[in-house]
C-alpha cells in the first residue's frame, strides 16, 4: 500500500541518524523519499547491511509511483514517462513532464528523412535560464516494407535521439529491433490482431510497448494486464485520440478515467497513457496551417489532462512552441519557486563606469531584466538577490526583499559600490521604490529608481546616465 508520511516511512529506515546520506536525521531523510527528492539507493546502510534487505525491499515497493514510469531510449536523452501519483497538481507535484515525439516517415528519401530528424534534434528555445528541447523521433513505417523501415531505424538512430517504432506489423518492428536493439525503443503497437506477436517482440528485446485499443477501456485494460502477466513490465496505453466531435470528447473522458483509476489504485492499468495529436492531420482539414494549430489545440488537450506522450506532426514554431511552453509550465514543481543563484552577474563585459542593477532571484524576472538589457547593448553589472525565488513586487511587500538583504547580497558577492565603481550609484526597480531611503543608508551609496517595467530601462539609461555629479 502506498505510504504519504515521513513517519510511516521512517519506520523502514535503519534509525541511526548517521548522516551518511546527507540528512541530519534518518526523520528528515525519510521526508525526502517521501516528496521524492531523495531515494532509498541515497541510504548506505540500508542498501550495503542484509540485515536491512527485506525492508528495503518492502520500502521500495510502497514508495513506488501509483503510475509506472517507463524509460524510453538510453544515455543522457533517454527519456522517462509517468511516474505520477496524483490527480492535481497542487497536492504534490507532477513528475516526468509530457514527452513530445515528432514523426518522420520511413519512405522519404534519405536526405529528406536526415533533414528532418537533425530539424527535430536541434530545435530548441531558450526559456527562463535554460533550453527547451524536443525529446524524441516517432518513425512511422509507412511503407510496410521491413527493409526500408530498417534502414530508416538505422539512419535516425544516429542522432541519438530516443526512438518509436510505428506499425502494427509485427515483421516490421522485428526488423526495426534488429538494428537498434540497445537504443531501447518504444513499440507502438499492440491491438487485438496483433497483441501476441508484438508482445514476443517486447519480451525478446526488453523494450516498452505502447498497447492499444481505440475507445475500448475493456479492451485496453484486457491487453495491458495479459501483458503484464506474460512478464512485460514497461507497458503504455493508447486509447485512442480521436480529432474533433464526440470521437475527442470520448478520448478525454478516457483519459480522465484511466489516470483516475490508476491513482486510486487499479494497478492493472496504472500505465502512462500516449495521445496522438497528429491525427488532426486526418480530420479534413486541408489547409497545413489550420491542421497545425488544431494539432497544438488536441496537444494541449491532453497536456493539462494526463498525456505522457505524444506524437506530432508539425514543427512549425508556431506550433511546437506552445506545446513545449505549457508543458514546461503544467510540470513546473509547485513547491519550488523556479529561480536563479543569487549573485552578481555581467551583462557585456562592465567595468567601473558601467550602471548597476538589482532585481530578484525569481528566474522569470532575472531573465526579462537580463534580456532587456543585453538585447539593448547595455553593458552593465545585474545583482541577483535572494529572495527565495519571489519577485520584485511580492517580495518587497512580504519582507524578503529588505535594504538588509540587499546589503547580503552584495557583500556575498564580495561587490563594494563605493570601490568598485566610479559613480558609487545602484539602479533599483521601481516596484521597491520605497527602499531607497533604507538602501541609501544601509549602502553608504547612491539609488536612483529605475522603471516599473525593465521593458523601459533603455529610454531610462539614455536620460539618466550617467548620473550627475
Amino acid at each position: 500500500m502506498k505510504i504519504n508520511s515521513p513517519l510511516e516511512a521512517y519506520k523502514y529506515l535503519p534509525q541511526t541518524n548517521c548522516g551518511e546520506c546527507g540528512e541530519p536525521t534518518c526523520m528528515a531523510f525519510a521526508s525526502k523519499l517521501i516528496d521524492r527528492s531523495g531515494k532509498t539507493s541515497d541510504c548506505p546502510p540500508l542498501v550495503k547491511e542484509k540485515k536491512y534487505a527485506k525492508k528495503l525491499k518492502e520500502l521500495d515497493i510502497i514508495l513506488a509511483p501509483e503510475i509506472r514510469q517507463v524509460t524510453i531510449g538510453v544515455g543522457e536523452k533517454a527519456v522517462n514517462i509517468g511516474g505520477d501519483d496524483v490527480l492535481y497538481r497542487h497536492k504534490l507535484t507532477f513528475f516526468n513532464k509530457t514527452k513530445l515525439f515528432f514523426d518522420v516517415s520511413d519512405n522519404l528519401e534519405e536526405a529528406a528523412l536526415i533533414e528532418r530528424v537533425n530539424k527535430i534534434a536541434d530545435f530548441k528555445k531558450f526559456y527562463v535560464g535554460r533550453n527547451l528541447l524536443l525529446d524524441g523521433v516517432a518513425i512511422k513505417a509507412t511503407s510496410n516494407d521491413p527493409a526500408k523501415f530498417a534502414a530508416a531505424v538505422k539512419k535516425v538512430a544516429e542522432i541519438g535521439l530516443p526512438m518509436i517504432f510505428c506499425s502494427f506489423n509485427p515483421a516490421v518492428l522485428k526488423a526495426g529491433l534488429e538494428v537498434a536493439k540497445d537504443k531501447n525503443p518504444l513499440l507502438y503497437a499492440a491491438n487485438k490482431d496483433n497483441w501476441k506477436e508484438v508482445g514476443e517482440l517486447a519480451l525478446e528485446y526488453k523494450v516498452p510497448v505502447v498497447v492499444s485499443a481505440f475507445n475500448d477501456l475493456d479492451a485496453l485494460k484486457t491487453l495491458a494486464k495479459t501483458f503484464a502477466e506474460s512478464g512485460i513490465q514497461d507497458i503504455v496505453l493508447d486509447p485512442g485520440t480521436y480529432p474533433s466531435g464526440k470521437g475527442l470528447k470520448d478520448s478525454f473522458n478516457n483519459f480522465l478515467k484511466i489516470r483516475r483509476a490508476g491513482i486510486m489504485g487499479d494497478t492493472e492499468i496504472a500505465y502512462p497513457i500516449m495521445a496522438l495529436p497528429l491525427t488532426a492531420w486526418m480530420a479534413g482539414i486541408a489547409d497545413p496551417v489550420s491542421a497545425s494549430y488544431w494539432e497544438t489545440v488536441i496537444a494541449s488537450v491532453f497536456t493539462i489532462r494526463y498525456g505522457d506522450i505524444m506524437i506530432l506532426h508539425s514543427l512549425e514554431p508556431y506550433a511546437a512552441l506552445p506545446e513545449m511552453h505549457l508543458a514546461e509550465t503544467i510540470y513546473t514543481d509547485p513547491r519550488t519557486p523556479v529561480s536563479v543563484d543569487g549573485g552578481m552577474y555581467k551583462v557585456g563585459e562592465p567595468d567601473k563606469d558601467s550602471p548597476v542593477f538589482f532585481t530578484t532571484n525569481f528566474a522569470l524576472t532575472y531573465y526579462t531584466v537580463e534580456s532587456d538589457i543585453s538585447a539593448n547593448g547595455i553593458v552593465c553589472w545585474l545583482l541577483a538577490v535572494d529572495t527565495d525565488g519571489i519577485g520584485v513586487e511580492a517580495s518587497v511587500a512580504g519582507g524578503q526583499l529588505t535594504s538588509a538583504k540587499v546589503k547580503d547580497a552584495f557583500d556575498k558577492a564580495g561587490f563594494d559600490l563605493n570601490k568598485d565603481t566610479n559613480h558609487h550609484t545602484l539602479i533599483i526597480p521601481g516596484l521597491s521604490a520605497r527602499l531607497q531611503g533604507d538602501l541609501e543608508d544601509t549602502l553608504g551609496a547612491n539609488v536612483k529608481v529605475g522603471p516599473m517595467d525593465s521593458g523601459r530601462i533603455p529610454g531610462w539609461i539614455e536620460k539618466n546616465w550617467p548620473p550627475k555629479q
